[in-house]
């Protein structure tokens, strides 16, 4: 095999991307274009003359044979602790964020299903993973005059490691079926599997079911959700897998229900004992403690989707409707994924402590005559794949004084100094205020100042401007004598006006004169983007309103890199806080009145900054170094870093969800 080629069977399995070797392999054929391509190894090979690959040989070797070593282990978690788990976990989910070079992705639920599979693939569970293939993704975001612009440029398929398998299933759509086809990705020992539906022969209306993800209609939707759950079903039949249980991550691919269901009906069994029989293979988790964010669908809107594969199996009208509705029969009532998920399925449960017991207080009417501490939706709170998030500088630093924190041992960061933990932070303080110059053409930001990061989706109960509360008390902060700087990044979807009017005031705050240079908005964020701010902040600001943070993954990031989290008790961070580890804003009241807790919780927030943050951080001793922040640096990785890892939260779905006891 020539360099090139080799290069390539690397770039075919996406562990290249969490493994720091395998990362700095690519990136150093040409760092400049590496960074242009987006991270793509296929695009940058494409590119690249063979004379131009002949001085990584040595390393290639070197990957090469950790790749070999990686594949070829036998002695993983999973054989010596789940051995009976032989047939694949299908792990359903509508996005999957892998790597930026792959942008199939919105936000958390994607990078919560990627950071999932990676684990899985660590682990040695059997897995395979089943979404959909979207050929422009989601939306790219340009600020233009203040505002938020979409672009949806084509995904560059040909410099991704899909490969499309030699299959056709048949989807159903009313009383007929289009064709739709499966891509494959490699995913350390884990599959990816992506149905496509944009191939010929097929009606215009089903073509476009593979292009946006979350774009289109409520009847885009339904039918994306049918090609996922029901197709995905018959893609694992196509390709002669078994499933040892199916997963179903967020209601979304709820359908799979009902195939699994006509599955079963099709062995001669009766309709109750299919129905039972499918949902004992069944799991879900939900993720939604808002109402809204669950997806429902009118009865004209089932019918006309899934009326065809109902009479097939003999049901009468409103049977899937009614498995879809907390009060059945309802006639007003419309079809509720979640609830169709909950009925599916023989385990459920939240991301969080916190969102499970939320959850449970949601769908207590499922359940009538069940105490809501009995409702049985469990949970298992969210991880990260720390290898994914976690700085190079900081993983080399682990592998020099605590060599057996990769095994998932107990971390202790005691043997080093403070000296060498304070400079690492200022290292990567520096790298992100250089990346955000850059972005911003302009000389802004300080590297030696408190650099605090908010980063997610714009939506409004996570209050994106509720540090503008009071705007000339954080002028103060910003530029007092113990100053603060502040880097804004996320997305609102292009339908919600409230989360892009939530961009607009972020912006229009950032060239206030008080704020200009000091308060920055970084466009289109994505995985790059947000690794870089987990990785490069001192601090990672977090106010959800209570409870309506289901998890938060993006602060568990922030511990793997020596920074601190100051957050809201929303989501993980009850868990997680203690007092020695980060910052919480305000308390675990709930207030009846949001603009009542919109209020105490900015003034708990301002009075953090001035009062506590600020000051630690700046006080230095006679070396430079702040003691007291180092010492919560510490204790933020020691107390986060396996807690709130996907190995664990992986181990946890394998020993209490995916094997049966």
């Amino acid at each position: 095999m020539t360099i090139r080629d080799r290069l390539h069977a690397i770039a075919g399995n996406l562990w290249w991307c969490w493994d720091p070797e395998a990362t700095a392999l690519f990136a150093g054929l040409h760092p400049e274009r590496w960074e242009e391509v987006h991270h793509s190894p296929l695009a940058l090979l494409d590119e690249l003359p063979d004379e131009a690959l002949v001085p990584c040989e040595a390393r290639l070797a070197a990957v090469e044979a950790r790749l070999a070593a990686y594949l070829a282990d036998t002695d993983t978690w999973a054989a010596r602790n789940t051995p009976s788990l032989v047939a694949p976990v299908a792990y359903f989910s509508m996005e999957f964020a892998l790597h930026e070079s792959l942008p199939i992705y919105s936000g958390g639920l994607g990078v919560l299903a990627g950071d999932h599979m990676k684990s899985a693939s660590d682990l040695g569970v059997p897995f395979v993973g089943i979404g959909l293939l979207y050929r422009e993704g989601y939306f790219k975001q340009v600020i233009a005059h203040g505002r938020q612009v979409v672009a949806y440029p084509p995904v560059p398929l040909e410099h991704t490691p899909l490969r499309k398998l030699d299959i056709v299933v048949d989807v159903p759509h009313g009383h007929h079926t289009y064709k739709a086809t499966v891509w494959e990705l490699r995913v350390g020992r884990a599959r990816l599997l992506l149905l496509d539906s944009d191939i010929e022969g097929n009606p215009a209306e089903h073509r476009e079911l593979s292009q946006q993800l979350y774009g289109g209609d409520e009847s885009t939707r339904i039918a994306q959700e049918v090609l996922l759950g029901i197709g995905g079903v018959r893609a694992l039949r196509a390709l002669g897998i078994q499933p040892s249980v199916f997963h179903m991550n967020e209601g979304h691919c709820a359908f799979l229900v009902l195939e699994r269901w006509r599955e079963e009906m099709a062995t001669s069994r009766s309709h109750d004992e299919a129905f039972a029989k499918a949902k004992a293979s069944a799991v879900f988790t939900t993720h939604t403690p808002v109402a809204a964010g669950h997806d429902r669908f009118r009865w004209e809107l089932v019918q006309d989707t899934l009326r065809g594969m109902r009479e097939e199996m003999g049901l009468p009208a409103g049977s899937f409707m009614d498995l879809g509705r907390v009060r059945a029969g309802d006639i007003n009532e419309t079809l509720c994924m979640t609830v169709l998920a909950l009925r599916g399925s023989r385990a459920a449960n939240g991301v969080s402590a916190l969102h499970g017991e939320v959850s449970r207080q949601m769908w207590k009417d499922l359940y009538p005559g069940t105490p809501v501490a009995k409702v049985p939706i469990g949970h298992v709170t969210n991880g990260v794949h720390a290898p994914s998030w976690m700085h190079p500088r900081v993983q080399g630093l682990l592998d020099e004084y605590a060599p057996g924190w990769r095994d998932g041992e107990a971390l202790s960061l005691a043997a080093i100094p403070d000296e060498t933990l304070w400079g690492l932070r200022n290292t990567l303080r520096e790298e992100i205020v250089r990346f955000a110059r850059a972005q911003a053409g302009r000389d802004w930001l300080d590297p030696e100042r408190l650099t605090i990061g908010f980063a997610r989706r714009f939506a409004p109960y996570k209050r994106g401007n509720l540090l503008f509360s009071d705007p000339d008390r954080l002028a103060r902060l910003v530029c007092g004598e113990r100053p603060v700087q502040i880097l804004f990044a996320g997305k609102a979807h292009p339908r919600d006006a409230a989360g892009q009017g939530l961009i607009r005031d972020v912006i229009r705050w950032t060239r206030d004169e008080r704020f200009r240079g000091r308060v920055v908005f970084l466009p289109d964020y994505d995985m790059a983007l947000g690794r870089r701010l987990v990785q490069g902040v001192d601090v990672w600001l977090n106010n959800p309103r209570r409870p309506r943070e289901a998890s938060g993954t993006s602060g568990m990031k922030v511990p793997l890199n020596l920074g601190i989290n100051l957050s809201v008790l929303d989501g993980w961070w009850p868990e997680a806080y203690d007092g020695t580890n980060g910052w919480a804003i305000g308390d675990e009241r709930e207030y009846a009145k949001q603009e009542e807790q919109d209020a105490a919780d900015a003034e708990s927030l301002y009075r953090l900054l001035e009062e506590q943050v600020g000051n630690e951080f700046y006080e230095r001793d006679a070396t430079g170094v702040p003691r007291a922040w180092v010492q919560r640096m510490r204790r933020s990785l020691e107390t986060c870093y396996r807690a709130f890892h996907t190995n664990r939260m992986v181990e946890e779905y394998a020993l209490r969800y995916y094997t049966k006891r």
